[in-house]
């Protein structure tokens, strides 16, 4: 839980920008500081705000900031996060706009060229940015007027080509009157003058029109000759840069005893637009350059935004392998740097600090929940590991049960598990509690590096001394002797206390507590959405497979074109026909049985 008033305390006395975030986790202001520490608190201190300020603030459920060196960094950075996100309170540039790019789309068997402010990481190449609009839109006509390519926004077959076939715009590809290899010829071209290698391009030109010259075709010579003309020109006009030539991640690492941090900078136009940084446990005795070998190699296994450049303190061992690997999947040249001075050396020191920085928060919060847990507990042991479980049913049918994790003070969503209860055919959550748990304490005995890991440090029941007691027989079963504490909640269905196998409750802070609601919070919303995927599957399977002449493919069909069951039973026979497979007869059948 994220408590504004222990944050503030943390905050540096040093240059960044910060990021105001609502409860949606939506990015909403964006500021610079000199001095982080002073200009936040300002926002949460009793003085004259304005009325929108005020509500700004209202919106606000957390923050975080970016640690630079000066100023000038701040206001550079500040510029780019706001330009990238857009928050609505920052009035100045609330209607700054994403710069157009010109995107060949690669992936199609004849591309086009569009003007586009969106990037995916889709195969095409994408080309700009282009500050000014118009200077996009000059170059895309150029490339209409000097290129047969087609202009359409859907490939589609046609009966008889457009007129842009007829002016002699396009090689009608929608008609198959283009081999795509000639097509590609163009399409090569165009991705050469976009990436500014226009003398490349002159140089072919000229050896074609002087070979078109001598066979006396004086109007295909002609017609290379004022392409040459168009291009010369354009170039001399145009700068553009295509942004994966510069595109670099900047890697940072920070250690404690406990955990290593590890963070990212995102550089993209020598301009930095965001960030992200991860955690790892049990490193500490690895050194920083094993460790970010073995990151990098995790990191970009299976990511597809591969930059040019990987910039990280100090050279690591297996650099050329990866180096290779990355360059063979992104189709061009990867390096990894270790610069020694000047703006990128800096980027890796601030990315270093914002990395220490972001890890001593983590480890100063974490170690006070675990210390507070473990002297109102009453443990000899820190409680690093602590599980909660929950049951979801309706009147007794498709009973499900959900576990989760608090790993040292953080809840580990990845580490959630879900069961269907298999012994208990009745409403009794106490025996489903004993089953799941049985069954879990089960897998970590036989297999202690399996899925779940090894057997946690306490268990919280979801509820007062009937969970508790269940719990523990699960646990007596295998002569473990794991604590479990009663998470114990209000009439209006709020956890109010923690409580212990004396029924005696116990009294945590404001934040503990914030953090146990929050753990119970997500196993009961676990349970609840797992209740209602099975229970959905479930309805979907009695009402639809058991329908005389509802295969798997008419099934499939009908919820593709309807999108849910509910959807099938208010549609109408002649709705229901115009699926494949159904007939009116089909249709009157299954809008009786589903409806009855």
């Amino acid at each position: 839980m994220f408590i504004i008033e222990d944050e503030l305390k943390k905050l540096p006395d040093k240059p960044g920008v910060y990021i105001m975030r609502d409860k949606e986790d939506n990015i909403i202001y964006v500021g610079k500081a000199i001095s982080l520490k002073n200009r936040v608190r300002q926002y949460f201190r009793k003085n004259n705000k304005t009325a929108r300020i005020e509500k700004m603030v209202s919106l606000i459920d957390h923050f975080e900031y970016i640690v630079v060196d000066n100023e000038a960094e701040a206001l550079i950075l500040e510029c780019n996060l706001i330009k990238k996100n857009r928050p609505k309170f920052n009035v100045l540039l609330k209607d700054d706009k994403t710069y157009p790019y010109i995107k060949v789309d690669l992936k199609s068997n004849f591309p086009g060229v569009y003007i586009t402010r969106r990037l995916l990481n889709d195969g095409s190449k994408y080309f700009g940015p282009y500050a000014n609009p118009g200077s996009a839109k000059e170059m895309l006509d150029f490339i209409k007027q000097k290129y047969k390519i087609h202009q359409c926004k859907t490939l589609k077959e046609r009966a008889r080509p457009c007129l842009n076939y007829h002016i002699n715009r396009c090689l009608a590809p929608c008609m198959g009157y283009v081999k795509r290899e000639e097509y590609m010829e163009q399409i090569n071209e165009i991705i050469d003058l976009l990436e500014g290698k226009t003398d490349k391009i002159l140089k072919e030109l000229e050896l074609q029109m002087q070979e078109e010259a001598k066979k006396m075709n004086f109007e295909k010579a002609a017609e290379l000759r004022d392409r040459m003309q168009a291009i010369d020109r354009v170039s001399t006009k145009q700068k553009v840069s295509n942004i994966s030539e510069n595109s670099i991640d900047v890697i940072g690492i920070a250690k404690s005893e406990l955990q290593v941090c590890i963070e990212i900078f995102f550089v993209r136009g020598s301009k930095m637009i965001g960030r992200e940084h991860y955690f790892y446990s049990d490193l500490k005795d690895m050194i920083d350059k094993e460790i970010l070998s073995g990151f990098i190699k995790q990191y970009y296994l299976d990511n597809p935004n591969i930059p040019n450049k990987i910039m990280i303190r100090e050279e690591i061992d297996d650099k050329d392998a990866i180096e290779q690997w990355l360059s063979t999947t992104l189709g061009r040249k990867v390096e990894i740097k270790s610069p020694k001075k000047g703006e990128k050396l800096r980027f890796v020191e601030m990315a270093e600090l914002n990395s220490k920085v972001t890890l001593e928060n983590r480890e100063k919060d974490k170690s006070e929940v675990l210390l507070e847990l473990k002297e109102v507990l009453k443990l000899d042991n820190m409680p690093r590991k602590i599980e909660t479980y929950d049951i979801s049913n309706l009147s007794g049918e498709n009973m499900v049960a959900a576990m989760c994790v608090m790993q040292d003070g953080v809840i580990k969503k990845n580490l959630s598990r879900r069961f269907k209860i298999k012994t208990v055919f009745d409403q009794d959550d106490p025996r489903c509690i004993e089953e799941v748990i049985t069954r879990r304490l089960k897998h970590s005995i036989e297999n202690p590096n399996g899925g779940f890991g090894k057997l946690p440090d306490a268990i919280f029941a979801d509820g007062g001394i009937t969970q508790i007691r269940a719990t523990k027989k699960a646990i007596e079963k295998y002569n473990l002797s794991i604590p479990v504490f009663g998470m114990v909640k209000n009439d209006k269905h709020q956890t109010r206390a923690l409580m212990d196998e004396n029924r005696k409750e116990l009294e945590i802070s404001e934040t503990l507590m914030n953090l146990i609601t929050r753990f119970q919070d997500t196993v009961h919303d676990t349970a609840i959405n797992y209740h209602r995927k099975v229970r959905d599957k479930q309805i979907t399977k009695s009402q639809l497979d058991e329908i005389n002449g509802i295969g798997k493919v008419k099934k499939q069909a009908l919820l593709k074109e309807f999108g849910s069951l509910e959807q099938i039973k208010h549609a109408s026979v002649d709705d229901l026909v115009r699926v494949k497979g159904i007939t009116k007869e089909l249709a009157n059948k299954l809008l009786e049985i589903l409806n009855s």
